[in-house]
């Protein structure tokens, strides 16, 4: 069996070691377009956790049995050729959870506490020359007692909400689907939302519901000194909206994904001011190596799991 691992770049160091089990494997570390077709042409599985897989690929592709998506989201591969070519395409679901619960918090602790400020307060000399033994300069406050509005209560939303509470906030929720109706935590609207809560976490998918859900006039709305956090996608809250108000309100911005990634060279975000309010990282809340571990696990386990059914339907 040939197996084609077309961005493997995207999991790091991750160990591949699982995939030599299982056929002839031939590893790229990225994959442009144009070399796409003639990477896949004989493979009978491919694995992309990025890459795009379009009907013309499939339909060129007459070995191929089985799309590997290292992912949960399968908007990079063409499904209804997929399924009309009788290709299955296999995507991993739950694998990053943990770690994105985990960088959420991350973010909020960074912005929260000042750490760009404090670290480099100590770093450049400023602490040895004190007249005092700290510096509270910066104010940073408890989550015990604040409110917290979560965007997305999906399992992702739940993991953030059960810890937000055990620090003692007050969580709410909205439901961009308009299907969630857990009694668990208050649902609102999300106009009440974001003007009551302190602090503000997104973790919705982008759809036609979500983009530009939180615009300039929605952010506006916000009460000063508020946190907003997305790592759902990007597009959900409009970029140029956040260069805009940073630098006219007090306003705290953690972003893990955006519109477009790569970020571009140009981006209106690189040029705000208050840059202490505004912390990026480049889409990795998912990436611990425990989930890039589970989730390459689970694309071995795929792949096993369709050799085994078609070893049994041809007996």
């Amino acid at each position: 069996m040939k197996i084609v691992i077309l961005d493997a770049l995207t999991f790091g160091e991750t160990i591949l070691s699982g995939f030599f089990k299982l056929g002839d494997v031939d590893i790229f570390q990225t994959t442009s377009q144009e070399q796409t077709q003639d990477r896949i042409a004989h493979a009978d599985v491919i694995v992309t956790n990025k890459v795009v897989i379009t009907e013309a690929h499939i339909s060129s592709s007459p070995a191929l049995k089985l799309i590997c998506v290292a992912a949960t989201g399968m908007n990079n591969v063409d499904l209804e050729a997929a399924k009309k070519m009788g290709v299955e395409v296999k995507n991993v679901s739950g694998y990053s959870t943990d770690s994105v619960i985990q960088h959420t918090f991350s973010m909020l602790f960074y912005l929260m506490g000042h750490s760009r400020y404090y670290d480099e307060y100590v770093k450049n000399g400023s602490y040895s020359k004190s007249k005092i033994f700290t510096d509270v300069s910066h104010p940073f406050f408890e989550i015990k007692g604040k409110k917290w509005g979560i965007i997305g209560l999906g399992t992702i939303g739940r993991g953030v909400a059960s810890i937000a509470t055990a620090f003692g906030a007050e969580v709410c929720y909205y439901s961009t689907s308009g299907k969630n109706s857990t009694k668990d935590y208050l649902n609102v609207e999300l106009e009440q939302l974001l003007k009551t809560s302190h602090i503000i976490s997104i973790h919705a998918p982008l759809n036609e519901k979500t983009l530009n859900l939180l615009d300039y006039e929605q952010l506006l709305t916000c009460r000063d000194g508020a946190v907003v956090l997305n790592l759902g996608r990007g597009g959900i809250v409009n970029e140029n909206a956040i260069a805009r108000i940073v630098d006219e309100k007090n306003i705290y911005f953690g972003l893990d994904v955006l519109k477009k990634e790569p970020m571009e060279q140009n981006h209106p975000l690189l040029n705000v001011k208050n840059r202490d309010n505004l912390y990026i990282t480049p889409h990795i809340a998912w990436a611990s190596v425990e989930a890039r571990e589970r989730l390459i696990e689970s694309v071995v386990q795929n792949i096993k799991s369709f050799i085994i059914k078609q070893t049994t339907s041809q007996n």
